[in-house]
């Protein structure tokens, strides 16, 4: 990996950051069949996840979806940016809460049993029964606010770090007010937000870091590991002479369960593996086991940012588009306009 400072040229790209909600989409969709599952358990199954598979009928979480299908991880996040529109780049966590209630009761009727995260949950409920949104998320440490932030990192520039981590805390105010969560949504709202800045992969690790260490100070702490720190070591960890062995090394030390100390570090252990390669990152990241669809799409929100227009196949582009009818391209007109507003 290089260092470099991000390029006029790049800077605030249409294309990086649409590649970015692609990237997202595309991520968690190639984890959807493989979520929930173990490293050995999926190599068994599907050997490795080259491409898009429907779920088993006895997956647990998503059973009965077709491949290509996204989960909870694309659709909060384009939630959050539908409310960061009309709240002219701000969230009210109140309405917030209000909405991902409505989101879950829309989910049930079609069937879905890939509901609410645990964090999530506890706090929604909390909040409809009356708890103050600045006590709800006090107990939110899973990665449910690191998945859903992509459109903030589309929306503000790393140009103000701090601006950035401030809207940050807004989307997590509701569920994941904890410095741990903070710190993990913070470094992919960072890194995204520095792709589309024109940052190579070096510097928007470094800024990822930076932001991390700026939200682990907001919120309410929790013991749990340093996200910044973790970072770095899952970047350390990474060889991408020998993928196998840096896939294990970090799936064994790092770790790809929901917790933001696990999953967020991950999915930039998994970039650094493929500095070059988004799409074999996210194949990997999908392949891997734990919460397979939020370390993958995360992973794809950031690789996509990073590298843009070519980061995916446009097969697999328009395949997710088609299946979940999706208009991100309007979407992403939207957020980089609140982008160009804020600069």
């Amino acid at each position: 990996m290089s260092s470099g400072t991000p390029s006029s040229d790049a800077a605030r790209s249409p294309d990086h950051a649409l590649a970015a909600l692609y990237g997202l989409a595309i991520g968690d969709a190639l984890g959807m069949p493989t979520q929930l599952m173990s490293r050995q358990s999926i190599a068994e199954q599907y050997g490795s996840i080259t491409w898009f598979e429907p779920a088993a009928a006895n997956h647990p979480l998503a059973a009965g979806m077709a491949a290509a299908s996204v989960t909870d991880d694309t659709e909060q996040a384009l939630l959050l940016a539908r409310l960061l529109v009309e709240g002219g780049g701000h969230i009210e966590a109140a309405t917030f809460a209000r909405e991902l209630v409505r989101w879950e009761d829309s989910m049930r009727a079609r069937g879905s049993l890939d509901l609410l995260g645990p964090s999530t949950k506890r706090a929604v409920d909390a909040v409809v029964d009356g708890e103050s949104v600045n006590e709800s998320g006090r107990y939110g440490t899973t990665n449910g606010a690191a998945m859903r932030v992509t459109p903030i990192g589309i929306a503000v520039s790393t140009t103000d770090l701090a601006a950035l981590v401030d809207r940050v805390v807004e989307s997590c105010l509701v569920s994941h007010n904890t410095g741990v969560a903070i710190a993990g949504a913070s470094a992919v709202a960072a890194a995204v937000s520095a792709g589309i800045d024109g940052a190579d992969l070096r510097t928007m690790i470094d800024t990822a870091i930076a932001a991390a260490s700026l939200g682990a100070r907001r919120g309410f702490w929790v013991a749990a590991a340093d996200i910044g720190a973790r970072i770095r070591l899952a970047v350390e960890l990474a060889e991408p002479t020998d993928p196998e062995r840096s896939l294990t090394r970090i799936y064994e030390l790092v770790g790809t369960s929901l917790a933001s100390q696990e999953s967020v570090p991950a999915a930039f252990g998994i970039l650094a593996t493929f500095p070059d390669d988004p799409w074999n990152a996210v194949r990997a990241a999908a392949s891997l086991g734990g919460d397979s669809d939020t370390v993958a799409a995360m992973a794809g929100a950031i690789g996509g940012a990073v590298h843009g227009a070519d980061a995916y196949p446009a097969g697999a582009r328009d395949l997710i588009a088609r299946v979940n009818h999706l208009d991100l391209e309007a979407i992403v007109d939207d957020l980089l306009a609140l982008r160009a507003a804020s600069a």
